[in-house]
């Protein structure tokens, strides 16, 4: 939470806390920081998605039963016999993907011991260890637990990601008009949590006006000539559908007009709710079903300029953004590593930890080709919810881009937890 005055603070939790059980101010999801995807779906791709793979809706009894769970609660240990796939990929591969959660996991007790091994055994060998080192090593510290949803099913939506590349400068021109904006001052975040445990994962956003919270300025508000988060412009790029497509995968890479390549991440995002404009291009007849892939969405923008700023505007929900370090391997996930491209998935942490290797089985983008992988569960999104679901990270450029955005398969995942973590009853 942003640093506030005490007295301040006393008056926004009270108002909060009426304003909740008033319903007037609605929570939203939580993406996790320091990068995550934002609270927006991947853009499907133009196919009929099987019902099998729509996300379980949730009924009010099973809401109530989930308040009551652990986390974690809908996993259930399993024979590692039981993993669809196992034995087909190379998991040499996914290596320095758990190398990498490691890295930060290691200084958590119920996970030490199991990266402590790990360090050794990435020591012992001249490269990456190889596909049986890795097995025995996961077979040894860890246990297996099959994954659910509310309802009790086991197949879930996969979906996919990438990091877009786009054109910038750290100037404004007419060549590059559109900003990325930082995080702005006066944008207030409180943990729902801290109020009321039962919201675990839920947040609000929004502004202090005199000692009133209200909801934070929406796209229309923001993207104005006299933009109230003026002063926050960091680089401008040239296309302002790229921009909105940023907002969706959530971080990216900007080649400058200097010659120089910056990486930009999620920082926050202004609190309002993400509005398909791919639904409402179908709503409105103006794509059918099949055209309105990302693709299909950018050129049917491209088309219609006098018709852009309309639509965009119907999406209220409105993401910042930060400049991450240059020479990263890959953006930084929610787990605050950088992820690797098809090694990194973004999975729900009330149902999967966040930096736990995951074993996915489900299809090729579009196509019923198997994919059967182990991954590393480094990052989060607000269109990421439930016990079986998942984005995949295809990595960066054009290439990666047509993966993720044709990707809308059904899957099955199963959570690799050192045996010493404990699902508490």
């Amino acid at each position: 939470m942003r640093k506030i005055a005490h007295h301040t603070l006393l008056v926004l939790l009270t108002l909060l806390m009426m304003a909740c059980a008033n319903k007037s101010i609605k929570p939203v999801a939580v993406p996790a920081p320091p990068q995550a995807k934002c609270d927006c779906p991947a853009v499907g791709a133009p196919v009929q998605v099987p019902a099998s793979s729509k996300p379980v809706e949730v009924t009010a009894d099973q809401q109530k039963q989930l308040a009551k769970l652990p986390d974690y609660g809908l996993l259930q240990m399993v024979d590692w016999n039981d993993i669809d796939g196992l034995q087909v990929d190379n998991l040499s591969l996914a290596w320095p993907a758990w190398m990498q959660s490691c890295s930060t996991l290691i200084n958590k007790p119920v996970w030490k011991s199991a990266c402590t091994a790990a360090q050794k055994l990435n020591n012992e060998t001249a490269s990456k260890p190889q596909t049986q080192a890795v097995l025995n090593y996961f077979q040894e510290y860890f246990s297996v637990y099959k994954t659910s949803n509310v309802d009790g099913s086991e197949q879930g939506l996969i979906t996919g990601y990438y990091q877009p590349l786009l054109k910038g400068s750290r100037t404004k021109s007419a060549k590059y008009p559109n900003p990325l904006y930082a995080t702005p001052d006066d944008l207030i975040t409180v943990e729902l949590d801290s109020l009321f445990p039962e919201l675990k994962y839920k947040r609000v956003r929004g502004r202090l006006v005199g000692n009133k919270l209200v909801p934070y300025y929406n796209r229309a508000e923001i993207e104005t000539e006299a933009s109230p988060v003026k002063g926050r412009e960091f680089v401008y790029i040239d296309d302002i559908i790229d921009v909105f497509f940023l907002q969706i995968q959530g971080s990216g890479l900007v080649q400058l007009d200097t010659g120089e390549q910056m990486h930009v991440g999620y920082a926050d995002q202004n609190g309002h709710t993400y509005n398909s404009i791919g639904r409402l291009l179908i709503e409105r007849g103006e794509l059918t079903l099949a055209q309105a892939s990302m693709q299909g969405i950018k050129n049917w923008a491209r088309n219609n300029l006098d018709k852009l700023r309309e639509l965009l505007n119907q999406n209220p929900s409105y993401v910042f953004f930060r400049e991450l370090p240059a020479g990263l391997p890959g953006p930084l996930g929610a787990l605050g590593v950088p992820i690797l491209a098809e090694r990194s998935v973004a999975v729900d942490p009330k149902f999967v930890p966040l930096g736990a290797p995951v074993f996915l089985s489900t299809t090729e983008p579009n196509t019923s080709k198997p994919l059967k992988r182990l991954m590393m569960a480094q990052d989060t999104g607000g269109a990421i919810k439930g016990g079986v679901r998942a984005d995949f990270f295809w990595g960066a450029g054009a290439s990666a881009g047509a993966k993720a955005g044709a990707m809308k398969q059904t899957g099955k995942i199963w959570v690799f937890l050192p045996k010493e973590f404990v699902i508490k009853p």
